[in-house]
């Protein structure tokens, strides 16, 4: 389903998960409009939030992750779920409601501006790392909500503030709805890496570590942290301060 309109509507009307979805085989990369422009995250344009042509920049950053984030909840449904308990498909089917919902005020808001979805060009840094870990449960788990959807959790009380001072009350009202439901997103994540950690009888620090250094080199998580959001969300500091380190240890050895 490419249109992004259509794929809202269509993940809005999902019903709740009765049962394991069936076991098959997803390629790896889901239905996308033809726009936006897809480019290297070094090339997606700076705007400063003071002007609309800003705020049309932020709210259209925003609402590709979140369409890339309906399909990110999609795919480990359908991937996952034949291999995991139901309450793991219900879980990520609850995620992908909400990240419809997103998209939807997003789009809403960038329409009252004069814009539209797919008008400026976004990188695709995050269905990238679904890819990497397509393999593994335990692996999308550790590094799609908790290292990439967790930065969120970062950078969204400063754009907060700033778009606050500069009276844009309809973005921030958006953004609060975001974070506050974002928070649960990541902790769905931690608790089934926590899960799957201990099934396996592995480490989680260690194991945590050495997944992001196998499948994100190079990766940096530079602070700062808000560090309340990320303990609601399960997550240790020891764990995501630890990153720059280990991230930077296994870009040398690359």
């Amino acid at each position: 389903m490419d249109e992004p309109a259509a794929k809202v509507q269509a993940t809005l009307a999902l019903p709740e998960p009765v049962q394991p979805p069936r076991t098959r085989k997803l390629g790896l990369q889901p239905g996308r409009p033809a726009q936006p422009q897809l480019i290297s995250p070094r090339d997606v344009p700076r705007r400063g939030l003071g002007s609309v042509a800003g705020r049309i920049g932020l709210l259209h950053a925003i609402a590709h992750i979140e369409f890339n984030a309906i399909n990110l909840a999609l795919d480990a449904l359908l991937r996952f779920g034949p291999q995991m308990p139901l309450s793991f498909s219900r879980d990520w089917w609850s995620v992908a409601v909400d990240e419809a919902r997103h998209f939807q005020m997003l789009e809403q808001r960038l329409n009252d501006l004069g814009a539209c979805y797919g008008d400026l060009p976004a990188h695709n840094g995050l269905w990238e790392a679904a890819q990497k870990t397509a393999h593994d449960v335990l692996a999308r788990m550790a590094l799609v909500p908790r290292v990439l959807e967790a930065r969120g959790l970062d950078v969204t009380p400063p754009m907060m503030t700033r778009l606050e001072q500069l009276g844009a009350r309809e973005e921030v009202a958006i953004l609060e709805v975001i974070l506050r439901e974002e928070v649960r997103h990541v902790a769905i994540g931690s608790r089934w890496y926590a899960s799957l950690c201990q099934q396996r009888q592995l480490p989680r620090l260690q194991t945590f570590h050495a997944l992001v250094a196998e499948h994100l080199p190079g990766f940096q998580s530079a602070g700062p942290f808000n560090h309340a959001a990320r303990a609601q969300a399960g997550l240790m500091r020891e764990e995501y301060e630890g990153l720059i380190c280990t991230a930077a240890e296994s870009a040398h050895r690359d």
